[in-house]
């Protein structure tokens, strides 16, 4: 059979769906030369009719055809309305294994719906006549025969390509030009904002068909070249849009009401302003991620942040990371009880006739039970920005009531009402822009979830509601009636999850200004550190929820700085008054527009049971967000270690220069004969240990040097006072004396007195790598340093053992962990050696010092395959040679005697002996 004979037989046809539906998928397959479902799978496991169980009322199954992971197919009656069958699909896609095309037709008309994931849809649509002269329809480059073709063979040859991502980003890029464009005419960014979101909801509620898509098109082509009618049209939809009986242009429009429609102004605009509409209005709204639409556009109206614009985007797959084990576990894990509880009075068919009706009553009450558990589960973002984490939440959720809701029409139970609504949804965000965003956000997401689940969208009036529960004021400082600082109330909820801001404690008052910051240390007290980053009082805030019992559940974002340092506080107090549950330590996130490494943390009451730790299941989770069976955390500082780690100077000003320049300061004469060697010394950085020295030298005037003792070192003090001082009165120093480096670190200075070499390590490094450095050279605040000067302690540095208790006690800051002078060395219990193992210690790591030098600075002329520029700590350790490799073992071994244990011992089981000494000595 051909496509013309197909056509012809099937043009009088009018029987039945039922009737017809078979064997026309049956021509259909000979016509295109496939097997039929019987031929190629006769048990009917991939491939097959009335697809699905039975249902309990004696109707038919999921999809009058299934092939799986190509389509489902729906028939229906010539002429019946074929959305109808398309919303059929819709309801059991899942229960379909979501196959990536839809198929609906009605024996003459076909239409193929595309379900791709993350994809902007598509309908490739045609009719018998169209098949039997098979040529190219539409926008398509297909005919009907390849497409047809397509559904058995090949469907990715449907797949639309363009990712929703991309459709969005399209829509933000038109949108970005006329913000600017708009800017240029004065029109005030409260107004452009307005403007713009509305647009952004008319365009969307044009094509998911709330809006009468031609009224909206008809405005724009008919207007385009006249903007005052064109504002004066826009303001009668808004108008209409708001109105509960609204009419535009003689056509009924549904009542939106809602905040977003209160008003019904329209800037000035200009033709070209409408020439960007237009082309907006050309693009699919229906498509537009939401998750990512909303940061993208913060960052178009907020000035703070254009900078950001760019294609860094938090998706929704990185947000739901977070939400799916916060909040949607335990209602999964409920969700699976019930159905247990449900198999009682599933097969009530076979049950006698009388005990038939009680047992459907019980299975529609558990149901109906459960979606109203789900309905009353509330969700607060206390940084909502955008409402990306609300929006992902409410479908989420919508997604689980819709399971519920198919698996009853599975089992007889027909008519349960979806009750997942934008009301349960709060969130605190004081932006104006961002917090009106949040509401729109979550409308536009909430009303595309049942657009594309082929639902009622006008089933509510209005359509929108304001959604008044997303408060605009500050989450971590309010202010009474007579102005003094006071801690905010947060709405009760089942769920807190957000991105809190991150902003580092060192930086607070340079950001926020010294009033904020000043309020915020008098509310929140020493339940936080003052050197904590912000985000940690969105954690406390949210534990204290948790400890009254207001939350249950809360999932935030954090720096990953929270798991160690003063920020760990917060999540020390988490884990003594609940139970961090799930984690994600280190992880690849955007912020600000830039990708950045955050840790996820998932807390609660100790209600939850089990404890995941980087996608694995652990037994606990210890608040420096490690596993195991130590926790370092409980390590105390040590007295025998006090006065020898210190962190280097933070200089605070352009103290640091070049070398040329340095030689010139070192020959400029002073006038009474003092050397500038006095105060122009080396300067190292943390780069400079794991990579090439760069050869920086620094001004540095000694802490207690007087302003006109300092003046006598002429050529460094002129350069200090035109470049620091100006840079220092703009600053926020705490710094009286310009000239003084900002944290010049005495103690430091002190304990290097009579050494004439210290040890150091680059605070942040891949490896922990330690160096020889003179004390000359003035480390900066990125090399933390040691005040000694023997090869012992070099070699107790070095050790497997004190690099195992740095990587459990740092924090992870990019490329690894943070070294710390309080947490990491001065919670590290030293070995008490003999003599002659003090002796075998010492000797390995002059060796140890003296192949690594060598291997660092070869003798000038030497022949070798690295250049120098290669040969640094990194790449030595990146690929260890044997000789390095054997010079550690020999150095461990020596190590492993000194403390009297074995030189076989695991990791695990060091840290848990260097805990328990640890606890055993003296605590600072």
């Amino acid at each position: 059979m051909n496509s013309t004979e197909f056509a012809i037989k099937w043009a009088p046809v009018k029987l039945r769906e039922r009737a017809g539906a078979q064997e026309h998928f049956l021509d259909l397959c000979r016509m295109l030369g496939v097997q039929t479902p019987a031929e190629v799978d006769p048990n009917g496991e991939w491939f097959t009719f009335e697809k699905g169980l039975d249902k309990s009322t004696g109707g038919r199954g999921f999809a009058d055809v299934w092939r799986k992971d190509h389509f489902a197919w729906e028939y229906k009656g010539r002429k019946k309305d074929l959305s109808a069958a398309y919303q059929q699909l819709q309801l059991y896609r899942e229960a379909l294994g979501n196959p990536p095309l839809l198929v609906v037709c009605d024996l003459d008309t076909f239409q193929i719906h595309t379900n791709f994931n993350n994809t902007v849809k598509r309908v490739y649509e045609f009719d018998n006549a169209d098949l039997a002269i098979n040529r190219a329809t539409g926008d398509s480059d297909l005919t009907p025969i390849q497409i047809l073709s397509a559904l058995f063979d090949d469907p990715q040859k449907l797949n639309p390509g363009k990712l929703q991502s991309k459709l969005t980003e399209e829509a933000t890029d038109l949108l970005r030009v006329l913000a600017d464009d708009m800017r240029e005419w004065k029109i005030s960014e409260q107004d452009i904002a307005r403007f713009i979101m509305r647009m952004i909801f008319c365009f969307f509620a044009s094509d998911v068909g709330l809006l009468p898509k031609v009224a909206l098109t008809d405005l724009i082509e008919i207007n385009k070249s006249k903007p005052a009618d064109f504002r004066m049209y826009l303001s009668e939809l808004f108008d209409a849009m708001k109105d509960s009986d609204g009419k535009f242009l003689m056509r009924d429009i549904p009542h939106f009401n809602g905040e977003l429609f209160d008003d019904t102004y329209v800037p000035p605009l200009i033709a070209d302003h409408i020439a960007l509409l237009e082309q907006l209005q050309e693009l699919n709204w229906s498509d537009i991620e939401p998750s990512i639409f909303g940061t993208l556009f913060e960052r178009i109206i907020d000035k703070r942040k254009r900078k950001q614009l760019g294609t860094h985007y938090t998706s929704r797959e990185d947000i739901e990371l977070i939400v799916e084990p916060v909040l949607m576990r335990p209602m999964r894990q409920a969700w699976e009880r019930e159905k247990r509880r449900a198999k009682a009075y599933i097969d009530w068919q076979v049950q006698p006739e009388s005990e038939r009706g009680s047992s459907q009553e019980k299975l529609r009450e558990i149901l109906s039970r459960f979606i109203d558990r789900l309905a009353s589960w509330r969700v607060l973002d206390p940084a909502c920005g955008s409402g990306n984490f609300l929006y992902v939440s409410l479908a989420l959720l919508k997604a689980l009531e819709k399971e519920v809701i198919v698996f009853g029409e599975q089992h007889g139970i027909s008519g349960l009402i979806p009750k997942v609504h934008p009301r349960q949804l709060f969130g605190i965000e004081i932006n104006e822009y961002a917090n009106e965003l949040a509401s729109t956000v979550v409308w536009i997401g909430y009303l595309q979830w049942k657009f594309r689940n082929a639902l009622d969208l006008a089933d509510e009036t209005p359509i929108i509601e304001p959604l008044q529960n997303i408060a605009r004021t500050d989450a971590i400082v309010a202010r009474d009636e007579n102005g003094k600082p006071t801690e905010p109330e947060w709405q009760d909820a089942e769920v807190i999850l957000g991105n809190p801001p991150f902003l580092g404690g060192k930086i607070l008052r340079r950001e926020l200004g010294d009033d904020y910051v000043d309020a915020l240390f008098e509310v929140w007290g020493d339940r936080v550190p003052r050197e904590a980053d912000l985000c940690c009082y969105w954690f406390e805030k949210a534990r204290a929820q948790i400890e009254s019992g207001r939350a249950k559940r809360v999932g935030l974002l954090a720096t990953q700085g929270i798991r160690g340092g003063k920020n760990r506080a917060v999540l020390d107090r988490i884990t003594e008054t609940g139970c961090i549950f799930w984690a994600q330590s280190d992880r690849e996130w955007t912020l600000d527009g830039a990708s950045v490494r955050i840790s996820m943390v998932g807390f609660d009451n100790r209600g939850e049971k089990t404890s995941e730790l980087d996608g694995i299941e652990v037994p606990t989770i210890y608040a420096n967000l490690r596993s195991g069976r130590t926790d370092v955390t409980k390590a105390r500082r040590l007295k025998e270690n006090l006065g020898i780690a210190f962190m280097g100077v933070t200089k605070g000003g352009s103290f640091d220069i070049a070398e040329d320049h340095a030689r010139h300061l070192l020959e400029y004469p002073n006038p009474d004969g003092r050397a500038n060697s006095d105060v122009v010394r080396p300067w190292i950085i943390g780069a400079d240990i794991t990579g090439r020295p760069r050869n920086k030298w620094i001004i540095d005037f000694p802490p207690e040097m007087p302003i006109d003792e300092a003046a006598l070192y002429e050529g460094p003090f002129e350069y200090v006072k035109k470049t620091i001082k100006p840079e220092r009165d703009a600053s926020r120093t705490t710094a009286s004396k310009w000239w003084i480096h900002e944290r010049p670190r005495i103690e430091m200075r002190s304990a290097f007195h009579g050494l004439e070499r210290y040890i150091g390590t680059s605070q942040v490094s891949k490896h922990r790598s330690f160096a020889w450095i003179p004390t000359t050279t003035l480390p900066s605040s990125s090399v933390i340093v040691f005040a000694r000067d023997d090869h012992y302690f070099f070699g107790i540095l070095h050790s497997r053992i004190h690099r195992l208790w740095a990587a459990q006690t740092g924090t992870q800051l990019g490329t690894g962990p943070r070294y710390t002078p309080t947490s990491t060395f001065e919670t590290f219990p030293l070995p008490h050696p003999t003599p002659n193992q003090e002796a075998d210690i010492s000797n390995a790591a002059k060796h140890l010092s003296e192949i690594t030098e060598g291997w660092l600075k070869p003798p000038v002329g030497t022949d070798s395959s690295l250049e120098s520029k290669e040969r640094t700590l990194t790449n030595l350790y990146n690929a260890p040679p044997s000789w390095l490799t054997v010079a550690h073992e020999k150095l461990d071994e020596a190590v492993f005697a000194a403390y009297g244990w074995p030189s076989d011992l695991s990791d695990g089981e060091i840290v848990a002996h260097l805990l328990e000494l640890n606890l055993q000595r003296e605590p600072a």
